[in-house]
């Protein structure tokens, strides 16, 4: 599904114009995204939690020489499933 399709299955569902759903699912994204760059964690409750994951810097390996070269530690997304939505998908 994609950002387009969701806007205009909220506009349905909720009975809104597109317009303003849209506005709403960039809210919500927003939201989303302001608090993680904030190193804060999102729980909706019943679907799952967005979190900033920290990778602490590695040894590897280049695979063209094989030299050992070190990766640096770095923050990502993430996103765990709640037990609800697993449940559901099962």
């Amino acid at each position: 599904m994609t950002k387009k399709e969701l806007v205009e299955k909220v506009a349905k569902k909720v009975g809104l114009t597109k317009r303003t759903s849209e506005n709403t699912v960039n809210a919500v994204f927003g939201i989303i995204r302001d608090s993680m760059m904030k190193g804060d964690k999102v729980v909706v409750t019943g679907f799952g939690t967005f979190k900033v994951r920290k990778r602490t810097s590695r040894v590897g390996r280049n695979p063209q020489t094989g030299s050992a070269i070190t990766i640096n530690s770095h923050k990502l997304p993430g996103f765990t499933a709640g037990k609800t939505l697993r449940r559901i998908i099962k």
